[in-house]
């Protein structure tokens, strides 16, 4: 009899859901759940650009949704039925911290709260508390340089400690209601479960690790001392956090009876420990030592692994080293840019270049040879994750003219991206984690060749494309089946139920000189711009961007 696993996949505008055979990785159903509150599923205020929030009732409604339509459209196949299901994996975005009550409810959920945009989940992408990271930034400096070592040298505004502080001083009366803040990616699991209640929720090792300082070698979490120097009143949340952390490897608990009778799903399945949606794309990709995977969206994850009896040491400019946070028995290690596919989509949807959208400005984009344009742009729309860690920082475009084409911007913002992946796998090589290859994942990827071409000219190394569209659900679907038993370790599991698209992008000689000089101009911008103390005379850059334009034209 098969036997099948359901990932949720939770990200920044829908949860998908995707029922698999845990024999063969086949996808046998699919489902996607649109976020109805706020644009997108994002709460915003006109007033703070960067604030962004979502509603808890999204996220629960949601579940729902995918879960009872992959049944729906799995009991088609001739002898399927839902108590062949398993397990079942969650991931989401992240930090995404939910503020709860003492049974571990969301106080979005409660009628005190209700409509109150500092009681919703935090979204990854708030970068309200970018002043308060900097203070934990700064602290952290002086008395405990270990917590900094190990995720990357800086604290960053769209991590749980700068949210929860944030909080603390922007919404007073939401934070003392809240009796604790607990993660996205280990809230949804815990209700699946019934299990809820604070001091029995589980809490995964991925969001503690990557975003709230947590690390066995202290001890777990920031300890009282430090946080009491940033303020005394999160001496208080410290009480209610555990000194461990789970991997996904583990269940958080058995599905519950009210899940059971809601879904059609059988009482008591695993439900393995929640993990952010990145993670588990490497994971679903088939991640293992030396491989870097890019899951590619709205941002962009880099992900790789290192066993744990190598320790990678401290990389600066990393959102963490983290043991087990990706595979159990290796360190997960993660990087990543805060825009990508949010880049695109603005400049298709805000800006309204001519009234072109996505399949005219790539055909266009197309046509162009790397330096024709004459333009060279910076990707920090929302900031710059890795390796600069910096989310006061902003988008640029350099060598502007009354020529300048739609699709020429297009392709430019194309290669800034490509050129900040570029930095982030020299980091990683830079201190000693070598890529033999690179995996792509996530919709981008899939969708679109000529992105995929560019960033395989510029960073210079084959492209492979995982061959699932969902590797995120496709690895939360992988982390439900190995916590249910049936497989005995992550390794037999990916060999068993992820592939690779026959499709390799190459890189093109000709193309590389030509993205070789630009991405030697990029880096001076990047430096200029984003690393305090750099004094480069950049009065040649845009001269230099016309004459690599001049050349290309009349070639």
């Amino acid at each position: 009899m098969s036997q099948y696993a359901i990932g949720l996949d939770y990200g920044t505008n829908s949860v998908r859901g995707l029922l698999v055979d845990v024999r063969t990785g086949e996808e046998i159903a699919t489902s996607v759940f649109p976020y109805p509150h706020g644009q997108a599923g994002i709460l915003l205020d006109p007033r703070d650009p960067d604030l962004a929030r979502q509603h808890p009732q999204d996220y629960l409604d949601g579940a729902l949704a995918v879960i009872t339509e992959v049944l729906r459209q799995a009991a088609s196949r001739p002898g399927f039925a839902p108590g062949q299901v398993i397990g079942l994996g969650v991931d989401t975005t992240g930090s995404t911290p939910i503020p709860v009550d003492a049974n571990g409810t969301s106080l979005a959920l409660t009628p005190r709260f209700a409509g109150s945009l500092s009681a919703m989940a935090w979204l990854w992408k708030d970068h309200t508390g970018h002043a308060e990271a900097a203070e934990i930034t700064a602290l952290a400096e002086q008395i405990r340089p270990q917590y900094l070592a190990k995720c990357g040298g800086t604290y960053s505004a769209e991590w749980y400690w700068a949210k929860v502080f944030r909080c603390l001083r922007a919404d007073p009366d939401v934070f003392d209601a809240a009796h604790t803040w607990v993660e996205h990616a280990d809230w949804l699991p815990a209700v699946l479960t019934g299990e809820t209640r604070p001091e029995i929720l589980k809490r995964g090792i991925c969001a503690a690790g990557h975003k709230a300082m947590f690390h066995p070698g202290w001890g777990g979490y920031p300890d009282e001392e430090f946080l009491g120097r940033l303020d005394p009143r999160l001496v208080r949340l410290r009480r209610t956090l555990p000194d461990r952390a789970f991997h996904v490897g583990e269940a958080t608990g058995g599905l519950s009876e009210k899940w059971a009778e809601k879904t059609g799903l059988a009482a008591g399945i695993p439900v393995s420990v929640g993990a952010f949606d990145a993670h588990l794309g490497g994971v679903g990709s088939g991640i293992q030592p030396h491989v870097l995977v890019k899951n590619i969206g709205t941002s962009t994850c880099d992900m790789m692994v290192a066993p744990l009896d190598a320790d990678p040491g401290d990389i600066p400019g990393l959102c963490g080293i983290v043991p087990e946070s990706i595979l159990p028995g290796f360190y997960g290690l993660e990087a990543g840019q805060s825009a990508v596919g949010d880049i695109f989509n603005w400049f298709v949807n805000g800006i309204q270049p001519a009234g072109q959208g996505h399949e005219a400005l790539t055909e266009g984009a197309s046509q162009l040879q790397p330096g024709e344009s004459g333009l060279l742009a910076l990707d920090w729309h929302n900031g710059n994750r890795t390796v600069l860690v910096d989310q006061r920082l902003t988008g640029a475009v350099l060598g502007l003219t009354l020529q300048t084409t739609p699709a020429e911007l297009y392709r430019a913002w194309i290669e800034a991206t490509a050129f900040g992946s570029r930095v982030i796998m020299e980091r990683f090589e830079e201190y000693g984690q070598t890529v033999e290859s690179i995996i792509n994942c996530g919709g981008i990827s899939v969708k679109n060749p000529l992105v995929m071409q560019i960033y395989a000219d510029i960073m210079g190394r084959p492209l492979a494309i995982s061959r699932s569209a969902q590797t995120a659900a496709l690895g939360a679907a992988i982390a439900g089946a190995v916590a249910a038993g049936a497989f005995a370790s992550f390794a037999e599991a990916t060999d068993a139920m992820t592939a690779l698209h026959p499709r390799v992008f190459q890189p093109d000689p000709t193309r590389r000189r030509v993205y070789d000089r630009l991405y030697a101009l990029y880096r001076r911008v990047h430096d200029a711009f984003g690393v305090r103390g750099t004094h480069d005379d950049l009065s040649d850059v845009m001269k230099e961007l016309l004459t690599i334009r001049d050349e290309v034209r009349h070639v």
